[in-house]
């Protein structure tokens, strides 16, 4: 099937994309609903609540009821099986129990770890996508060692915790194709132990997972040094350059100059752009950040990103120092620590808005197109793309052909077509090029950039 853009016969001028068009799937009143139920008052009592435990600390006590990571980890699985009944029973919780040794770094002894994982199983046995939205339960003082000082880990990361939960609670009871997954992840202080535990599970259970979204430091609106205040920007990490890439890959990376477009930067554009569509109050975004994390850091998403899986982190746009990492102390008329009191719960909200959006639009969406070529046997100032149907799932209703400046961030302009084959007067020379998948409600899933066919 050929689609002509209605602009000039041969060649688009690169001015006519400086103007989006079409540039967001229409909104589902459902995930909008879904996304207003998120409660600051719910976000600030689970904060709370973890805060309550003393130290989250990895190494803490885990059989006492009332302080150390065993209760706060206990009382987020009891939290997650409330949601599941009041869902209707279909969401299942678990710990998923790992030992870790030794490891003369920040491990000193043998230790019975725990992630707190809900399920909320696909409707379509045929549709294996999983999503997944992490936070860490675990928390820290100064001496990352230190596991009896009082360690609240309120904004790091009882945040993320909370936001993982919000979701899990306004989603339980709801119904996709594909499976969402909701976690709690310990031991992110003392060296990304969980996470990488459950990526290298999600590997050998061979997961098909399209969506990782990392929840590290992200309830507070006020940065320090220097002090801001910024309500309206969330930011969203995302590696470029796969870390899994192999020479194949490589060269073909090289060959399309396709250094910006791979898929965790895909599937933070897709953040962005669910941001736009459901928690666009006030000129509220997310940023796109091109870097795998903040400047030499690292966090949960970071082991998905090593097994090859699309991931991302969300942390907040100005951090504040003195209540990360810190003893509980007062100097200088300075309080230190990682207080409730220092967080901004109307912010946390959005932050899990925007993972709601997010995981919603991707598990009402259809798996990702095949085999998606673009066609280089004719010399010509046109873009011939051609591609396969997704492989199990609903199938799609139709396609969308996203285009963009070589220079722009993120997509300019949306082609629906209704076959397998585009024909644009648009050159290859100068934009980029994507497919993605569409149910006939609009819902749209992660773009699929094309490779040489021939």
């Amino acid at each position: 099937m050929k689609i002509l853009l209605p602009l000039l016969p041969a060649l688009l001028p690169l001015a006519a994309l400086a103007q989006p068009t079409n540039p967001q799937p229409p909104t589902d009143p459902n995930i909008q609903k879904w996304v207003n139920e998120v409660s600051a008052k719910t976000l600030e009592a689970d904060v709370r609540k973890l805060v309550s435990f003393g130290t989250r600390h990895t190494l803490s006590d885990t059989q006492d009821k009332k302080r150390g990571i065993g209760a706060a980890r206990r009382y987020v699985f009891d939290e997650f099986r409330k949601y599941s009944k009041a869902g209707g029973g279909r969401m299942t919780v678990e710990m998923d129990t790992f030992t870790y040794n030794p490891d003369g770094r920040r491990v000193d002894k043998k230790t019975l770890m725990a992630n707190v994982l809900a399920t909320i199983p696909g409707t379509d046995p045929t549709d294996t996508r999983v999503l997944l939205m992490s936070g860490h339960i675990d928390s820290r003082v100064t001496d990352v060692m230190n596991r009896t000082a009082d360690a609240p880990g309120a904004n790091d990361d009882a945040s993320g915790v909370a936001a993982v939960m919000e979701v899990a609670r306004v989603l339980a009871g709801q119904k996709f194709p594909c499976t969402i997954k909701l976690v709690a992840v310990q031991g992110e202080e003392q060296g990304l132990l969980g996470a990488d535990h459950l990526a290298k599970r999600a590997k050998i259970e061979n997961w098909n997972l399209v969506a990782m979204l990392n929840n590290d430091i992200v309830g507070n609106s006020h940065g320090h040094d220097p002090d801001v205040t910024d309500t309206l920007h969330l930011r969203v990490f995302s590696e470029g350059v796969p870390a899994t890439e192999t020479p194949e890959q490589a060269r073909q990376r090289r060959q399309l100059s396709s250094e910006n477009d791979a898929s965790s930067r895909q599937l933070a554009r897709y953040t962005q752009t669910a941001a736009r569509q459901y928690v666009n109050e006030n000129g509220y975004q997310v940023l796109l950040e091109y870097r795998p994390d903040r400047f030499l850091r690292g966090g949960d998403h970071t082991p998905f990103n090593q097994q090859g899986y699309a991931a991302v982190r969300f942390t907040e746009t100005n951090e504040n120092f003195d209540h990360q990492h810190q003893d509980l102390r007062t100097e200088n008329g300075v309080e230190y620590g990682d207080k409730p009191e220092f967080m901004d719960f109307r912010y946390l909200r959005r932050t899990a808005q925007v993972n709601l959006a997010t995981l919603a639009s991707l598990a009402l969406a259809p798996a990702a197109p095949q085999k998606v070529e673009v066609l280089t046997a004719k010399l010509t100032n046109r873009t011939e793309l051609r591609w396969q149907a997704p492989q199990g799932g609903p199938a799609p209703a139709g396609y969308v052909v996203l285009v963009r400046e070589t220079s722009a961030p993120q997509w300019q302009q949306r082609i629906p077509v209704k076959g397998l084959t585009a024909d644009l007067a648009i050159s290859k020379d100068n934009y980029i090029f994507g497919v993605a998948s569409v149910d006939a409600l609009g819902h749209e899933g992660l773009p699929v950039l094309p490779i040489v066919g021939r």
